[in-house]
């Protein structure tokens, strides 16, 4: 029992738990109302509040720093991903205690900077878990790094509908309450379970057939809420029923543990083979992407063994910028290259004004004469596309890479379909808020897999977690951009009487059709991204597969 719970099977397990609990940030559509109007917020001063929660959703910079800093000791008690987890975790409880309690009237209406700082603590929290889960994922499975990611991105997306279906359960349309949960749920779960993720630093080309255990898992749970919130959608559940079908999520959820145990039942002759990188607390030392001693045994590649073993120890020592092949950056010098600014520009059209459309999704519902219900089945559907578009991201964009596809190419066609999705939502025709949530939900959960991926084959796995949380800045700046500056202000301008709503087409339609704009000009930028890497790629798919380009 020991043994099993040293294993990387476990802490993938563990992880993903945690990322299950981890996104309360997707759910800020489901008590944005009572925030507004137990405060007395205009929508420009809502849209700041949320702005903030962006801010602390996705600067992840300390939180890399701090994975950095804990997982490069040797020796003493604060090492390792579980004192990520546990900054992440205090910061989730004072943040959302802090909001509940200015909700529910326990403490006096706080002026608009101190509830900017509450929510910016309480959606720290998730950089800190997504880092320690995603990082630590990735070291443990490199060869697979893009299916691991959209593994753990994938559940983070679904957390979002797995929340409301505790605030459906629990609260019972209370959000006041659910606010307490979300204080509570994540902060207690990553505690519980973050002694048990660590670092193991192995890889075979046998841990896909588990991975992909672990996928369809996802896949189910994905599935498995989309029919529960279409179902709520049109008929009105009873206690009971909505305690059974949450009870079965959670069996649902207890899955990736049974997956675990398989996997490490199946292990046999190859444990005996890592069990010192396995059970050893130190991570391998790294000086290039996922380098391990004992590669060269995880790689069937055509030739004779010396022939295998020169390009195995060497398939990932070249993930690195295009002028300089075996340099692995750290944050400033990833920096001083043009990649990393276009990425960083393509991810402030997608991501920002993807979260610009999460954000204000409920508003721009209430103005279509969409009901409360259907607002609320909105924003959990939008958990359930933000999950296809982080897993199916991540997994396609992997098997395609070892068939010769640059993974930047997927950056350029989702792009170009979030402008397509944009203009959907700026149509204003009936249902066009259900469509278009379809599609740039999807869109937008891709980037969230395309662009931490991206970052670690470009610029090294070394500083993964710095690089690509500074990269996620991104994602704020835009969404203050067409959530503040464009959606708020031309919503405000729009508005009559004294509620301060506004109400048919005209309230957003401007605003997406720039957004729509601003998605066209992130396309050119990440075709000019793919236009440079292809055959920086074209030498990764040549030396992981061992064939000649």
């Amino acid at each position: 029992m020991e043994s099993f719970l040293h294993t990387k099977w476990i802490s993938t397990a563990a992880s993903i738990w945690i990322q299950c609990t981890g996104g309360s940030s997707y759910t800020f559509g489901i008590y944005s109302s009572i925030l507004k109007s137990s405060q007395s917020y205009d929508q420009s001063t809502l849209d700041t509040v949320s702005v903030f929660k962006d801010i602390g959703a996705n600067v992840g910079i300390l939180s890399g720093l701090l994975y950095s800093a804990v997982t490069a000791r040797r020796s003493g008690l604060l090492r390792g991903p579980w004192v990520v987890h546990f900054a992440g975790a205090f910061q989730c409880f004072v943040g959302y205690f802090f909001i509940w309690a200015s909700v529910a009237g326990l403490i006096g209406r706080p002026p608009v900077p101190v509830m900017c700082l509450f929510m910016l603590m309480a959606a720290h929290a998730q950089t800190f878990f997504n880092t320690a889960n995603v990082v630590s994922g990735v070291e443990n499975f490199h060869y697979f790094g893009g299916t691991i990611v959209g593994i753990m991105k994938g559940f983070l997306g679904l957390s979002g509908a797995i929340l409301i279906q505790v605030y459906s359960t629990v609260c019972q349309g209370d959000p006041t309450t659910f606010i307490l949960i979300l204080a509570v749920t994540p902060t207690l779960v990553s505690l519980l379970l973050m002694p048990l993720v660590k670092i193991h630093g192995t890889s075979s080309v046998h841990d896909k057939k588990h991975l992909n255990g672990f996928s369809y898992i996802a896949m189910m749970v994905a599935a498995y809420l989309m029919v529960i919130i279409i179902l709520e959608n049109v008929f009105v559940l009873p206690s009971w029923a909505r305690i059974l079908t949450f009870l079965f999520l959670l069996a649902l959820l207890a899955s990736p543990f049974g997956i675990a145990a398989k996997a490490h039942g199946d292990s046999g002759p190859h444990s005996l083979e890592t069990s010192r990188l396995m059970y050893d607390p130190e991570p391998m030392p790294r000086t290039k992407y996922g380098e391990v001693e004992e590669q060269g045994e995880y790689h069937e590649i055509r030739g004779g063994p010396d022939h295998a073993k020169s390009v195995a120890s060497s398939s990932d020592e070249n993930l690195s910028d295009d002028r300089d092949d075996d340099v692995v950056f750290d944050v400033v010098g990833a920096m001083l290259t043009v990649n990393f600014w276009l990425l960083f520009m393509a991810m402030i059209c997608g991501m920002g004004s993807g979260l610009a459309t999460i954000n204000n999704i409920s508003q721009i519902g209430e103005s279509l004469g969409y009901s409360a219900v259907e607002r609320s089945s909105l924003v959990a559907l939008w958990s359930i596309w933000n999950f296809l578009g982080r897993f199916g991201a991540g997994f396609l964009s992997d098997i395609l890479l070892h068939k010769g596809w640059a993974r930047p190419l997927f950056m350029v066609i989702t792009l170009a379909t979030l402008t397509l999705g944009h203009l959907i939502v700026a149509s204003g025709f009936p249902g066009n808020l259900y469509i278009g949530s379809i599609v740039v939900g999807i869109c937008y959960g891709s980037q969230w897999s395309l662009m931490p991926t991206i970052t670690a084959e470009i610029f090294g796995i070394r500083h993964m977690g710095t690089i690509f949380n500074t990269i996620a800045i991104a994602s704020p700046i835009g969404s203050y951009i067409f959530s503040v500056r464009i959606i708020g202000y031309i919503y405000d301008k729009m508005t009559t009487g004294e509620d301060k709503s506004c109400y048919g087409t005209r309230c957003f339609m401007l605003s997406f059709f720039i957004m729509a704009s601003v998605a066209f000009l992130g396309f050119l930028v990440a075709f000019v991204l793919f236009i440079r890497t292809r055959k920086f790629y074209g030498r990764i798919v040549l030396q992981r597969l061992g064939r000649r380009a």
